[in-house]
């Protein structure tokens, strides 16, 4: 029976075409395409939670409220702007972009920037080192050394350029002229800044010879002064030898310098005076000491003359004093009895040398002189003209002599016409032709000059 309608030997009409799904990896890359874009730089403020540091350099962390929570990432490269250590429980501001990190299927914040809430990084970061340091000990006062009274040499870090040096300078050379400074010129402030500072201290350090150093830079706010709120200045400030001055900012700036160093000076100048001060102490002190000294002489001169001249007055020395000008009298005599004999031996003597001149002139030295020089002269003139012909009988004899030697040399001889012949290779003289054999060399010695030959042939007269 068929049903009109229906006819189910007819074939079925066809499903619709199934939609091809997404993988796992395709999702995450579309949705991370669409937050990567769309939160590129957010600020996201929360309280940190379940933080780790990585050895790698890198922090991780959540960052929760009441009603949610996000994770949240800082690489290391930008860990180290970072000025404070997080906490968990801190409350901070942080800015950063939304990343997708794709093996888990979770997106969190990659933070750039961190800042706590309520301080800023600078200050936070700052509390934080002073904290730390201070429970080390390195703000103890017990480990504070007192300055040196009178220093011959110290040392300044600072800036060489900067109006800081010669406002030291200035005072120095006011006040303590043949005092020594060695400046060890360093950034004060930027980028490597605290490296060269403590660089500067331990470079002062080793030269030795160092009474007091001074760090010194002039105001600014905290950013500008950070370099010397850096743990690395505090530790060369702690590990210094010599005793150390802090003279940041002004007066009202306090830095981690500032308390890790044996003396805080509220300004560049006023360091240069507490250098100084001890020596105008001293001397003021001396100079106080001179007037108690003089005074006390005085009054206890005052004393024994009043005394002397007391004891003076007694009766007992009015007999002692008529002695005394009775003495006086006697050696004033024997004064002027002394001063005519003196004359009297120096007219005495001026006569004996008078007649002992008178006996010179008699004798006249001078013509005996003149006399054995001419006789002198006329021997010389004796003793040449006898040299002279000596040395020209010397000579006749000596070109006779010469002249019969040349006469028996053999070079004469050979100026005849004459030569001389040596076997070449035995360099013996031939008398004979049998010496020899054709192609032997000879040497031919002539009167001027010599020659080289070879035997052609051999005759015998």
């Amino acid at each position: 029976m068929r049903q009109k309608g229906l006819d189910f030997g007819e074939a079925a009409a066809p499903r619709p075409a199934r939609r091809r799904a997404l993988t796992v990896s395709e999702l995450t890359e579309r949705i991370q395409g669409v937050l990567e874009t769309e939160f590129v730089d957010v600020w996201v403020e929360g309280e940190i939670s379940n933080l780790k540091l990585a050895t790698s350099g890198h922090w991780y962390f959540s960052l929760k409220d009441e009603q949610a929570q996000i994770r949240a990432v800082v690489w290391k490269t930008d860990a180290r702007l970072i000025r404070f250590r997080p906490k968990d429980g801190m409350k901070v501001l942080a800015r950063g972009a939304v990343r997708i990190y794709a093996p888990r299927g979770e997106y969190q914040v990659s933070v750039q920037v961190l800042e706590p809430l309520g301080k800023g990084s600078l200050q936070q970061a700052f509390e934080e080192l002073k904290d730390r340091l201070e429970k080390e000990g390195l703000f103890d006062p017990a480990r504070k050394r007192p300055l040196p009274m009178l220093p011959r040499r110290i040392g300044v870090v600072t800036s060489p350029t900067g109006a800081v040096l010669r406002d030291i300078l200035r005072v120095l050379r006011s006040r303590y002229a043949d005092l020594e400074v060695l400046v060890y010129p360093a950034l004060v402030q930027g980028e490597g800044a605290a490296a060269e500072i403590a660089q500067g201290i331990r470079a002062l350090n080793r030269i030795g010879g160092l009474d007091v150093i001074v760090l010194a830079r002039g105001g600014g706010s905290l950013e500008d002064l950070w370099a010397f709120n850096e743990e690395a200045v505090a530790r060369a400030i702690a590990a210094s030898r010599v005793p150390t001055i802090s003279a940041v900012g002004h007066e009202t700036d306090f830095t981690i310098a500032d308390f890790v160093a044996d003396l805080r000076a509220p300004t560049p100048s006023a360091a240069a005076e507490r250098v100084v001060q001890a020596k105008e102490e001293l001397q003021a002190r001396v100079a106080a000491f001179e007037g108690r000294r003089d005074a006390a002489l005085r009054l206890r001169l005052a004393r024994v003359r009043s005394r002397v001249e007391a004891a003076a007055a007694h009766r007992v020395f009015a007999a002692e004093r008529g002695r005394l000008r009775v003495q006086a009298q006697r050696v004033d005599e024997l004064v002027r009895r002394g001063e005519t004999g003196l004359v009297r031996a120096l007219e005495r003597g001026r006569e004996h040398s008078r007649r002992l001149r008178e006996r010179l002139e008699a004798f006249r030295f001078d013509r005996q002189v003149a006399a054995r020089r001419e006789r002198l002269l006329r021997q010389s003139d004796r003793l040449d003209a006898l040299f002279r012909k000596g040395a020209e009988r010397r000579r006749a004899a000596l070109s006779r002599l010469a002249a019969s030697l040349d006469g028996l040399s053999p070079l004469a001889v050979l100026g005849r016409g004459y030569a001389l012949v040596w076997e070449e290779a035995a360099r013996r003289l031939l008398r004979d032709a049998a010496e020899v054999e054709p192609g032997q060399g000879l040497r031919i010695r002539l009167h001027r000059g010599a020659l080289r030959a070879t035997v052609i042939s051999r005759e015998t007269e």
